[in-house]
């Protein structure tokens, strides 16, 4: 393992297995020492596990059809060369990961709780665009402990998009809102807002990423002001 990797860094990859050896018993060395760390892992493999698992309600048959059709269509990669590098190889076994994570989620879509519905065409789309964005090359996960919870957001700079996922977070007296936050110059804080959720488990698909991303407790539907009411978790993108 190069001296240069900050050996805090290899959270992610560690909880995804997807380091080398070398890197391995250097960071299990750490975790001794590091609770932080520890619990960090813990909520990472918790919330990839769940985000992994199937939905449980059927897709409609015409829907599996036509999402089968496509995988059926899209070319399979021929096998490529062993990279030269450990660093190089986690980078190829966290994107096989996500790519896995995929699979079961382009059903999942990023209905929020059952509070609306959408027609078959937006899910199918929305599934598709969670799908792309698990699936780049350039994908990065960050977590956060929220509420009780675990709130992770997978995203991908060269698409500009990311999925959000929320996981065992407390259930709100109103609703929780996300949020994508920029600073300016000056310091100055803005907002957009995003999905809203009565729920403290989901998946939301998001176009359009900002420095942080954030999370809030809201009246039910949402903010009434266009900012957070009460801000109770973030994380930084760039």
């Amino acid at each position: 393992m190069a001296a240069t990797v900050d050996i805090h860094a290899l959270v992610g990859a560690y909880a995804l297995d997807a380091v080398d050896d070398i890197e391995r018993a250097a960071f299990e060395r750490h975790l001794r020492d590091c609770e932080s760390c520890t619990t960090e892992v813990a909520e990472l493999r918790e919330t990839t596990a769940w985000l992994a698992q199937p939905v449980a309600e059927a897709p409609p048959p015409r829907m599996r059809d036509a999402v089968l059709a496509r995988v059926h269509s899209t070319p399979q990669e021929r096998p490529k060369a062993a990279p030269a590098s450990g660093r190089s190889g986690r980078r190829s076994l966290v994107r096989t990961w996500i790519v896995g994570v995929a699979a079961s989620v382009v059903f999942a879509g990023a209905a929020s709780a059952g509070t609306y519905a959408i027609t078959q065409q937006q899910y199918a789309a929305q599934s598709a665009s969670i799908d792309a964005v698990l699936a780049a090359a350039d994908a990065r996960l960050v977590s956060t402990q929220v509420e009780g919870g675990v709130v992770t957001m997978v995203y991908s700079p060269s698409r500009d998009a990311g999925v959000a996922v929320l996981n065992g977070l407390k259930k709100p007296e109103g609703s929780y809102q996300l949020w994508m936050i920029s600073t300016s110059s000056s310091g100055d804080e803005s907002y957009r807002p995003l999905d809203v959720t009565d729920s403290g488990s989901g998946r939301f698909y998001v176009k359009g990423l900002a420095p942080g991303f954030g999370v809030s407790k809201e009246p039910r539907g949402g903010s009434k002001t266009g900012r957070p009411t009460e801000a109770v978790g973030g994380l930084k993108l760039r």
